[in-house]
């Protein structure tokens, strides 16, 4: 009967986050891993009057992996595209051609059933949107930035002529893209000139690791991940990267915030990322982000109670936004 409440999330998705119309086909690229959940947005599509398509393949090995070619060709065909896998796809060349194809593309990587009952979902997310468009462009509009957390994270980078990607739960245009339930803002530094140290201290939400055990420590000098320390998980995603064989995988691809008060930290990416108050740093590929690099892996690390600083001004600091705009995140009650 879980099906029934799982639905009104999902119908939740096509009409407020992804802005579904009559008529409209929503591809739902998927994975046997999935494949249930598939099958209620495909009802609840079917019941807006748009034209569900699933597609089904075998999981990704990694996350940032590209789909077969066939699944990449069926994106170019859609309206709005639901990507419900259990490894993210988000960070391909498949996913980039499919919006710059004008799809409007709605990121659910990992999703779990209780996602679709409550929690980041229920965010009033066109509230959210004025934070995120600041957020945005505050990263837009800086050349420098600096991060610092009290457990020990102090990284500083170059933003000069990147992008501020505002992902606020909504897709309403051509070849716009977001991710539900998380509400974020976010960059990819200047390749090259991410320095310094990131202490992860939140969650790794990939590759089973979720909520840390103990900090995962990273040294880095001139954009690329030098040293990687800590305990058994730390050990899980250091051999993860070896085994790539690629030394982009070290690559400094995003810095990102979680705008979403009804988000929480608990090892489940598209909550822990959407946390409001938070940073992630992502890892990898950077091309969906702004930045040049495309290689097998990306995931993001996330720590608590981040200072941010863009040419030298503090925006936010521990964790709360010094933006007006912030005051509608702060009054919506926070998730349980």
């Amino acid at each position: 009967m879980r099906e029934v409440l799982m639905l009104r999330g999902a119908h939740r998705i096509l009409q407020q986050n992804a802005g579904v119309r009559p008529g409209e086909l929503v591809l739902i690229v998927t994975d046997f891993e999935k494949a249930s959940l598939a099958t209620i947005l495909a009802s609840a599509a079917m019941s807006l009057g748009a034209e569900p398509l699933v597609v089904t393949m075998l999981p990704r090995t990694v996350d940032g992996q590209e789909p077969p070619p066939a699944v990449a060709a069926s994106l170019m065909h859609a309206d709005v595209v639901c990507s419900l896998v259990a490894k993210s796809i988000t960070h391909t060349h498949a996913i980039k051609a499919a919006l710059a194809g004008g799809a409007r593309v709605v990121g659910l990587t990992a999703f779990v059933e209780d996602q679709l009952i409550g929690g980041g979902i229920d965010a009033d997310f066109e509230a959210l949107t004025p934070l995120c468009r600041r957020v945005g462009a505050l990263l837009a509009e800086a050349t420098a930035a600096r991060v610092t957390t009290p457990a020990g994270t102090a990284l500083t980078m170059s933003l000069e002529g990147r992008p501020g990607n505002v992902h606020r739960g909504i897709v309403r245009n051509p070849g716009e893209f977001t991710t539900v339930p998380n509400a974020e803002s976010s960059t990819s530094p200047v390749e090259g000139t991410a320095d310094g140290t990131i202490v992860a201290d939140a969650s790794l939400p990939y590759y089973d690791i979720g909520l840390l055990q103990e900090p995962i420590v990273m040294q880095v000098k001139r954009g690329m991940i030098t040293e990687l320390t800590g305990g058994s998980q730390a050990r899980v995603i250091a051999a993860m990267m070896a085994a790539q064989k690629d030394p982009n995988v070290y690559n400094i691809a995003q810095l990102s915030f979680g705008l979403n008060p009804k988000c929480r930290i608990r090892g489940v990416m598209l909550d822990d990322e959407g946390a409001y108050g938070t940073c992630h740093i992502g890892i990898g590929t950077s091309i969906m982000l702004g930045g040049e690099v495309k290689t097998p892996m990306h995931y993001d690390v996330l720590m608590w109670k981040p200072t941010l600083e863009l040419d030298g001004k503090v925006v936010l600091r521990d964790g709360d936004w010094l933006l007006p705009e912030a005051d509608a995140a702060r009054a919506m009650p926070a998730g349980c």
